[in-house]
């Protein structure tokens, strides 16, 4: 073995036994897998922060998917309340049955109240039950009633005066016998329930008393303001007033089958009463509604309300919730994974009652 030394220095080099430079010590070896483990952990830590990111972003991407679809919906149908379809002068004659004009209680025979909600400092929804279980309202959150002309509304091609019957011009899936309509001209407006339908390319709809033996109108007269009378306050329509179907439908907070909430509209059909409740979008916690009425100054929580047709623009406060529930940490590093949740508001102007 030689040996090089320069003053106290001495290199010497190792020899394996037979005769080769032998490989690396101990010591390199555990150096090197230091800092292979050093850099390993680094890029565990990048991966776990981007995977973290991008966990947080889909959440954040989804609850605005879901915040802008609510919003749309809701806000498009708040605009709709109290749509006659011809013009916001108000004249609404409304001869049915079960009107407030004869002593009904049904909601949506309530055209005074084409916009009226329900919170938790007021008395429970009728339309509505509360519980846990599937489609029923979330405790303590508000809902929201409105009514307008549908849309898919036809023409009238004639009246029938004696014979109490509207011919249509064009057809339309949504008539049906004992539905109730409303038919306008920029007068006046009437709502009525169909006592009878006869579909085709000119489809007739009556408006007569009664129907298979029930009184489904209280007057064959059409004209503002009502009077329930079997003559009424007399009106004919003339050729090119518009008819559409009335549009009921209750917006809530509900219980879905995947164990949390979501964003309901019950749909109420006329014809029978019979309300469908349809989950419209998944992940909504929690909805706030304030009300501003006309000459006022300030929106209101529903029970400060006292005049439900003087309405004129909702607030809608919503409350979403991210469906991967890892997605924050409320900024804490040892918080517990949760559900990424934001809150966002929309104020919607009543058309109808705006000039």
């Amino acid at each position: 073995m030689s040996r090089r030394c320069k003053k106290a220095l001495c290199i010497i080099p190792s020899v394996n036994k037979v005769g080769g430079i032998a490989g690396f010590t101990l010591i390199e070896l555990m150096v090197a897998m230091l800092l292979g483990l050093i850099v390993i952990g680094g890029v565990i830590s990048v991966f776990l922060a981007n995977q973290r990111v991008y966990r947080t972003n889909a959440a954040l991407g989804e609850v605005q998917d879901s915040t802008r679809m609510s919003f749309e919906m809701l806000a498009q149908n708040i605009r709709e309340a109290g749509l006659t379809g011809c013009s916001n002068n108000g004249q609404v004659a409304n001869v049915l049955a079960d009107s407030p004009n004869n002593g009904g209680n049904d909601w949506w025979a309530n055209w005074n109240n084409a916009v009226q909600g329900f919170g938790s400092d007021t008395v429970a929804n009728p339309a509505l039950t509360v519980g846990v279980a599937t489609a029923q309202q979330v405790a303590g959150t508000d809902s929201l009633m409105l009514l307008n002309a549908a849309d898919g509304g036809l023409s009238v091609s004639s009246v029938d005066m004696a014979g109490h019957t509207l011919t249509l011009n064009g057809s339309s899936s949504d008539f049906a016998a004992k539905k109730v309509m409303i038919v306008c001209d920029p007068s006046q407006a009437t709502i009525f329930r169909a006592s009878s339908y006869t579909s085709g390319t000119s489809p007739v709809v009556g408006y007569a008393m009664t129907s298979g033996g029930d009184t489904i109108n209280c007057s064959t007269g059409l004209g503002y303001p009502t009077v329930c009378t079997a003559a009424g306050t007399a009106y004919t329509y003339g050729a090119n007033a518009m008819i559409a179907p009335v549009a009921a439908g209750v917006w809530y907070i509900g219980h879905n089958s995947a164990g949390s909430t979501s964003l309901y509209l019950d749909s109420v059909d006329t014809a029978t009463g019979t309300a469908t409740p349809q989950e419209m979008v998944r992940g909504v916690t929690a909805m706030s509604i304030n009300y501003h009425m006309a000459s006022q100054p300030s929106f209101v929580l529903a029970s400060g309300v006292t005049d439900w047709s003087s309405v004129d623009a909702v607030r809608v406060n919503l409350t979403m919730q991210s469906s991967d529930t890892r997605a924050a940490t409320n900024g804490s590093a040892d918080a517990a994974p949760a559900p990424l949740q934001r809150s966002y508001t929309v104020t919607a102007t009543v058309r109808n009652r705006v000039n």
